[in-house]
């Protein structure tokens, strides 16, 4: 397939109106949707903006007005507008969208834990009653496990088994968080 001076003349003016790269390779016959989007692409064409608005126009009418009975608290902030490009039709169109200000989670670990001297154990010397939680990597020689006394109904002293034996709803709740 051979794009002429025409047929390309006649791929500007199709894809300025708006038709899809299917819709335009039916128009020209001969040719496929591939071929259309990589002319395209080829010839630079701007990318076209679906109806209704950009994304950033549509989330900034529905926004509510802001309320001043919250308190005033101050979070870390990303930068109000960033350039994103995003597929539309056959070509990426870059554009500023607008993020809201989100807070930063700073991660505390909490300052009332009381770690476990272990005893560093070795596998053989392991019991009912001693805690069977490895330490360190077992391909090296300082691999060890805790060996401090657990319960009759545990194979994990105290500190280790809130480790090891988390309730469903906290092992959920950072799932939730990312969604």
């Amino acid at each position: 397939m051979n794009w002429t001076d025409e047929r390309v003349e006649k791929l500007k003016r199709l894809w300025s109106e708006g038709l899809s790269a299917s819709q335009i390779a039916a128009q020209l016959g001969g040719v496929s949707r591939n071929a259309v989007i990589g002319k395209v692409h080829r010839l630079n064409l701007p990318g076209r903006a679906k109806a209704g608005g950009t994304i950033a126009t549509n989330r900034t009418a529905k926004r509510p007005a802001a309320t001043t009975s919250r308190p005033q608290q101050t979070f870390a902030t990303r930068p109000a507008a960033r350039p994103v490009a995003r597929p539309v039709g056959a070509t990426a169109l870059k554009e500023e969208v607008e993020f809201e200000a989100s807070q930063e989670l700073v991660y505390r670990p909490a300052s009332n834990v009381v770690l476990p001297i272990s005893r560093k154990l070795a596998l053989t010397e392991l019991t009912e009653r001693t805690c069977k939680w490895p330490v360190g990597d077992p391909l090296t020689d300082d691999f060890h496990f805790c060996g401090c006394e657990s319960p009759d109904n545990s194979p994990y002293c105290t500190y280790h088994a809130k480790l090891a034996y988390q309730p469903v709803n906290e092992r959920r709740r950072p799932s939730a968080a990312r969604a």
